[in-house]
């Protein structure tokens, strides 16, 4: 199959790295050398924060253990792959399937690992109230990230709730804080309104990052776009099934765990960043060709299948994963590995060999 068209390579302001690398005579290399060149004065806000911050899938061990070897192995793996940034934790099994004890531990275990290295990480920081929240955001103050995200309290039922329990995160963090719209599975509260996030985005001067998956996305999303420059970025979500649309309408990123596809990731930013529209839809519908998967293999959208992938690009051991238990349960999660055909693995397997030539060459170690 013939490679495709390379990405050029781009100056990260001058001495910053803000994006993922292009590809160079045909080969991806992240992080890597010099290109056209995004003056500073375009970006509002801080441009670390800025293109593909895809969620780490939580790695566990045959006995449903975190394991923390290969959780800062991903992260390398992200960091190899180009992408300006991840998060950790974040998706519901991140957040909702671990203790605090886990969570606290995970932040120092990806702190370490990517040490010296160009991708930013992101600090998931959010608790069923706001005393929950502020044990982990006093954690991550500690480890200094280049970023924290943060999603409604569990037991916010107002928008003054949300209000307040941001404005106590405000006074612990000092680094860029995204605010994701929805809760996950456990909030059943209002999202917050797009002037509430404009009210933060104006008091705090590290607020204003927005990850958008609420109802009515694009609108909420063009209503934000023009509140800049209170509002400093705008990140895609729900899967990236919109990422290529909304690129076009102004969001500057997005968030959500495809991990595995880094580089893909990367490679999508860099053309779309630079208005190859072209580029970026034929790189958008390699990774269309993978998540649409899920309407054949089925199973959670954000692993299931993926750990395969991540098994074939030498990072993960298995297919585990912690499930959510019977409600009448006592206990806080159950585990499995998910049970793969022979059939769909020979699937998976093709549809990865058609995207290879728009990853990174070479094999991650």
């Amino acid at each position: 199959m013939k490679k495709p068209a390379g990405l050029s390579r781009r100056d990260a302001f001058k001495t910053m790295m803000v994006g993922a690398a292009g590809i160079a005579a045909g080969n991806f290399l992240p992080h890597s050398g010099m290109a056209e060149e995004v003056a500073s004065s375009e970006i509002i806000g801080d441009p670390r924060v800025r293109g593909p911050f895809p969620i780490l899938s939580t790695p566990y061990t045959d006995s449903g253990e975190v394991d923390y070897e290969v959780l800062g192995k991903a992260a390398q793996f992200v960091d190899w792959c180009g992408s300006p940034g991840m998060i950790w934790p974040q998706s519901g099994d991140s957040v909702d399937l671990l203790t605090m004890d886990e969570k606290l531990q995970g932040m120092e275990v990806l702190t370490d690992a990517l040490k010296g290295r160009k991708s930013a990480l992101c600090l998931g920081v959010q608790g069923k109230d706001t005393e929950e929240m502020l044990v982990y955001a006093r954690h991550a103050a500690k480890l200094a990230p280049p970023a924290i995200i943060s999603r409604p309290p569990d037991d916010g039922k107002t928008e003054d709730d949300m209000r307040q329990y941001w404005k106590a995160l405000a006074k612990e963090v000092e680094c860029p804080v995204i605010i994701q719209t929805t809760g996950g599975t456990t909030y059943k509260g209002p999202a917050p309104s797009v002037p509430l996030l404009i009210e933060l985005g104006k008091e705090f001067p590290h607020f204003g990052y927005v990850k958008e998956e609420a109802g009515n996305t694009v609108a909420r999303m063009r209503e934000e776009l023009a509140a800049k420059p209170a509002i400093k970025r705008v990140f895609s979500a729900a899967g990236g099934w919109g990422w290529l649309h909304q690129t076009r309408i102004g969001t500057e990123g997005v968030i959500t765990e495809r991990a595995a596809y880094a580089d893909l990731l990367a490679r999508l930013w860099n053309l779309a960043d630079k208005k190859d529209w072209v580029g970026a839809a034929d790189t958008y519908s390699k990774l269309l060709l993978m998540i649409n998967l899920r309407n054949t293999i089925g199973g959670n959208e954000m692993r299931s299948f993926h750990l395969y992938v991540w098994m074939k690009r030498g990072v993960f051991k298995n297919l585990g994963s912690r499930h959510y238990p019977p409600k009448d349960s006592s206990q806080k999660w159950t585990y499995s590995e998910m049970k793969l055909s022979q059939e769909e693995r020979d699937e998976i397997d093709a549809r990865f060999e058609a995207i290879k030539p728009y990853l990174r060459e070479g094999n991650f170690a």
